[in-house]
């Protein structure tokens, strides 16, 4: 039987692969189980400097499997296992200390959209199409849609796409607020992969704390903000990719993290 996620790591990059293409990656349970598991082995890779998270196929992923649900002996029972497992694939994703970059092209429905929302960075083909698509099954959100669609689109929008499912385009997700950039149809992949390659050769240090900065900020009082981001800050200026990335700037070089001590 064929793995139902891809991975693999090359120049400090995870590539990580939804790989059941002839289903449109429908999130299975063992496909929510191995992203679980791969999540927590890029935990452990100290080489790894970015992720790309990339549906094989003609899909990014068209949400839950509803064929295996409707199989299940105890469908209640079975989707509260399969939500449980993909939320903690989600929260891993969430949680990494590197950038996470999702490449959506084609469809990227349901399960999908949580997936590909729980990534740092989310490049979107001009013509991929979102559809949050839960209610057109009778079924409500899982996999943090309905906590990420309100906080970035606000209860209106977010209520929009989910009550109506209207398919959104990657044009449209960039306006939006959904995808960090519209990108030519068939270039997801790649562009995601030159990005990664760029913030795998960057501050990684600088790059973990600013995301966790970005991550906590809406759930922390201003006051409490500035605190941690001056504690952030006044830490990584004795680091030595700041003293790298200083003197470059005063020398009008580009800076040059990969041979930093901390890299070694």
């Amino acid at each position: 039987m064929t793995a139902p996620v891809t991975f693999e790591t090359t120049d400090g990059i995870a590539l990580v692969g939804l790989s059941r293409p002839t289903v449109g990656n429908a999130i299975s349970l063992p496909m929510a189980r191995e992203l679980r598991n791969v999540v927590t082995e890029i935990r452990s890779l100290p080489d790894v400097g970015a992720v790309v998270l990339f549906g094989h196929g003609e899909q990014f992923s068209v949400g839950g499997d509803l064929e295996e649900f409707a199989a299940a002996a105890a469908p209640g029972a079975f989707l509260a296992e399969l939500a449980g497992t993909a939320h903690e694939a989600v929260l891993g994703f969430r949680a990494l200390p590197m950038p996470v970059i999702s490449a959506v092209h084609g469809a990227c429905a349901g399960g999908g959209i949580g997936f590909a929302l729980a990534a740092d960075l989310v490049l979107a083909e001009d013509t991929a199409r979102f559809v949050v698509a839960y209610t057109a099954a009778g079924l409500s959100p899982d996999c943090g849609v309905s906590w990420t669609l309100a906080r970035l689109l606000g209860p209106a929008r977010a209520n929009d796409l989910i009550l109506t499912n209207r398919k959104v385009t990657g044009t449209e997700a960039e306006t939006l607020g959904l995808a960090s950039r519209a990108v030519r149809p068939g270039t997801a992949f790649e562009e995601a992969l030159r990005l990664a390659r760029s913030l795998a050769d960057g501050p990684r240090e600088a790059f973990a704390r600013s995301l966790q900065l970005v991550r906590d900020a809406p759930a922390t009082p201003l006051t409490e903000h500035l605190r941690r981001e001056a504690a952030s800050i006044s830490a990584l200026v004795e680091t030595p990719d700041a003293a790298e990335g200083i003197t470059a700037f005063l020398h009008r070089r580009r800076p040059d993290f990969t041979h930093t001590p901390s890299r070694s």
